[in-house]
């Protein structure tokens, strides 16, 4: 996914002394007149704005402040030199940057009361409009997250799909067992049966459907062709038709004291999909020869102009007959097939559902 970029914030920081909150950009406490800490965290806003001043908008494109190693001075991202002592700003430390700090604010955050004086306040007012006093307190038990609802219990599967499971279990290991008991049986072949096919095909005109880049050159026509889905990619694409797919917008630390509000999205591409025509092999019809005996042959096929010998296809049966019982066996196998002359005996071994799992001879 490619990074969208919405547009910048400001930030705020909570003053280590006396709890008042504060711009990003700020370098003092607007409540003490601390300065800003070093290893200050950046918050978000309760409610957020993105910036229209082309200024302030170099600034976070700036990057991350740079605190002097000499005076410890904050100075703006791209900056040479501090601006307060003139020390090269390149043995300077960066602010931290790079991490997201929650979910892009966009609506309106509702109001907070003065703890002193119960005056209603906006939510990210630093000091009182009515008293001054400072807000950070009624601010924090505003912003608390309610409490993670206890962790639900895995629901166990009822105790009747259990025992369904279990007897489905057992029956497919008794089928298995069933399957693979047999019974030695002697048996004579009572009869034999063959069949063979051979199907017939000829030229004619089959509809598939692709990709327009992909019909095939010998396509005879070219039919209807729809916009379809064909893939998805991350960063929108040179030509053709396309749709931008983004999720929620959240914010990004610049370590300015400003933030980024950035979007993950992904292109749908969209292509042709066509439906064409080519001349291929197809069944016309089936030649069959057959009969009861040992001497199977393939059919006249008497082609016509255009035709060919498709498929070819074999079959062949054995009837058993022993103390009464019958037993059918067929194979695809012609010199098998060859090998049970009828009166000959052979040996059955015959599973629990009358089916034949093996032959040998006696």
């Amino acid at each position: 996914m490619s990074k969208k970029s919405v547009g910048y914030v400001h930030l705020q920081w909570t003053c280590p002394y006396c709890d008042a909150k504060n711009k990003g950009v700020d370098k003092k406490c607007v409540n003490c007149a601390a300065a800003q800490p070093d290893d200050v965290q950046f918050e978000q806003k309760a409610q957020e704005e993105i910036i229209t001043d082309e200024t302030i908008i170099a600034k976070a494109k700036a990057g991350a402040d740079v605190h002097c190693a000499y005076c410890g001075t904050r100075n703006e991202g791209g900056t040479a030199v501090c601006q307060q002592c003139g020390a090269d700003l390149n043995e300077g430390t960066k602010r931290e940057s790079g991490h997201v700090v929650g979910a892009y604010r966009a609506d309106a955050a509702p109001s907070v009361a003065c703890p002193y004086c119960g005056s209603e306040n906006p939510a990210d007012a630093a000091v009182c409009q009515n008293c001054g006093a400072h807000t950070s307190d009624t601010n924090k038990t505003q912003q608390q997250q309610p409490p993670s609802p206890p962790a639900q219990k895995k629901q166990k599967l009822p105790i009747g799909i259990i025992i369904g499971i279990v007897l489905f279990l057992i029956a497919c290991c008794g089928f298995l067992f069933l399957s693979n008991r047999t019974e030695d049986e002697v048996a004579r072949v009572d009869g034999v049966e063959w069949k063979r096919t051979i199907n017939i095909e000829a030229l004619a005109p089959v509809t598939h459907n692709t990709w327009e880049d992909e019909i095939p050159s010998n396509a005879i026509r070219v039919g209807t062709c729809v916009s379809k889905k064909h893939h998805t990619q991350s960063s929108p694409p040179s030509t053709g038709e396309s749709t931008e797919m983004c999720g929620t917008p959240y914010t990004i630390d610049q370590g300015s004291g400003l933030g980024e509000v950035v979007q993950d999205c992904e292109y749908i591409v969209y292509a042709q999909w066509c439906d064409y025509t080519v001349e291929e092999w197809a069944f016309v019809r089936e030649m069959t020869a057959g009969g009861t005996d040992m001497n199977p042959y393939w059919p006249q096929t008497n082609l016509s102009t255009g035709e060919r010998n498709g498929a070819q296809n074999a079959s062949y049966t054995v009837h058993f007959a022993a103390d009464g019982q019958s037993y059918t066996y067929q194979t695809t196998n012609e010199s098998e097939y060859m090998q049970y002359q009828v009166g000959t005996e052979w040996i059955l071994k015959v599973n629990t559902f009358g089916s034949i799992n093996e032959i040998t001879a006696p």
